[in-house]
């Protein structure tokens, strides 16, 4: 048999060997790259998704269990707020809705940045006949999000030291696995400042300091965490001006990137008459303010002498791993612009008090700081990668069902 034969015969009984003169078609091999490239194409998004779907069917096994609503589940807490901001705007926010110490303001709802319900209810087309209805658009564009993040981070993994394409979908599949990636399925909008964070983040690898700069300020309009992505954009571009690369291209990029988080923190201080609007706000509202991390570390303390409840064992051991991963990532020399974006995240979430719950949830967009998990698994055998993923699909799946199911505290 030639070697043609051995290459296209499967068996004698299942399909005849070609002759080895007979040359290969043209549409044969069409057909072998098309299913290849549309493959390659869309390995990030089938990576997202599966695994998110995995999610949801933990999620409506523990529903049914718990008695729960699986449709209530994923739009609530801050769910909640996000959709009626979309439906009303600011002034439209119903008075049942209180912040933490069940209090109520005429600015209390100025607490949630306006990116993610904007899109929602122009989405939704609540204005307008057609429209899809305001729950289903916060769940699509929830979706969407974590596929356009799949994407840029499929990309990062390739543009990392040490990094490959085999690197990037790691990377996708463990983002999807986090423990608190449930809201990437939620009416929240952690799933849209990902996405826009992370291809702010693949533009500075690339140096594309518009796409950088652009994708920064927008993430600025969604959350707060954006302030870390601010600072990762500004002393990035500030090396590439000290080195003279690129021209005006990093300035103008520089300008761009804070201009979003500036903005809506500025109209939150006219509006409540207070230079530090927003910030005072969250303080009375939520509780949250700067400490230094002393209210993390009692709670971390608390939660291991009593334990509690499974999430703040759980929290707090989370948080364990996300600064081991830190120190990991610097001593990898993972590249600097990526530590110190997860490095502010970080600080920002363990460095306040307020809610103690949260913790886990609010470490989700440091996601940068799975590169050097990635960059390992990348290195072991298909099949001892493929088993680590899959524990981990679970036990997140797992953890973040139970956070919005059995759990009874917002998170």
């Amino acid at each position: 048999m030639s070697a043609t034969e051995v290459t296209h015969a499967g068996s004698a009984e299942e399909s005849p060997a070609k002759p080895a003169n007979e040359p290969t078609s043209e549409l044969d091999v069409s057909s072998r790259w098309t299913v290849r490239r549309v493959g390659t194409l869309l390995a990030p998004a089938l990576i997202f998704l599966g695994i998110r779907e995995f999610g949801l069917l933990v999620l409506t096994w523990m529903a049914a269990v718990t008695d729960r609503s699986v449709t209530e589940a994923l739009r609530s807490w801050d769910g909640q707020w996000f959709l009626a901001i979309a439906e009303g705007g600011y002034e439209g926010v119903p008075q049942g809705l209180v912040d933490a110490f069940g209090q109520r303001s005429a600015e209390t709802p100025l607490a949630f940045f306006p990116g993610y319900p904007t899109i929602v209810r122009l989405f939704a087309g609540v204005d307008g006949a057609g429209g899809i209805g305001l729950v289903s658009a916060s769940f699509t564009v929830t979706i969407v999000s974590g596929v356009v993040c799949s994407y840029a981070l499929a990309r990062m993994g390739q543009h990392i030291r040490g990094g490959s394409r085999r690197t990037g979908l790691i990377l996708v599949a463990l983002f999807a696995a986090t423990p608190m990636s449930i809201v990437l399925s939620m009416a929240y909008s952690e799933a849209m400042f990902c996405a826009l964070a992370a291809w702010s983040l693949v533009g500075v690898l690339e140096r594309r300091w518009i796409l950088a700069g652009v994708c920064c300020a927008l993430a600025g309009l969604v959350r707060s965490t954006g302030a870390a992505l601010v600072l990762a954009i500004g002393l990035a571009v500030i090396v590439a001006i000290v080195r003279r690369r690129d021209g005006w291209r990093p300035w103008v990029g520089g300008m761009i990137a804070p201009v979003g988080l500036l903005g809506y923190l500025g109209w939150v201080a006219a509006r409540t008459g207070e230079w530090d609007g927003w910030f005072a706000l969250q303080e009375r509202g939520w509780g949250t303010g700067f400490d230094g991390g002393v209210a993390t570390v009692r709670f971390s303390l608390e939660a291991l002498a009593d334990a509690r409840s499974v999430l703040e064992v759980t929290t707090v051991g989370l948080i364990v791993v996300a600064l081991v991963l830190l120190v990991v990532g610097f001593v990898r020399k993972v590249e600097w612009p990526l530590m110190v974006y997860a490095a502010t995240v970080l600080a920002m979430d363990l460095c306040a008090n307020g809610l103690m719950n949260s913790k886990a949830r609010l470490m989700l967009p440091a996601f940068t700081l799975l590169i050097p998990v990635a960059l390992a698994l990348a290195k072991r055998k298909p099949s001892t990668t493929l088993l680590t993923l899959c524990a981990l699909v679970v036990a997140g799946s797992w953890f973040g069902a139970y956070s919005i199911t059995s759990w009874g505290y917002a998170i």
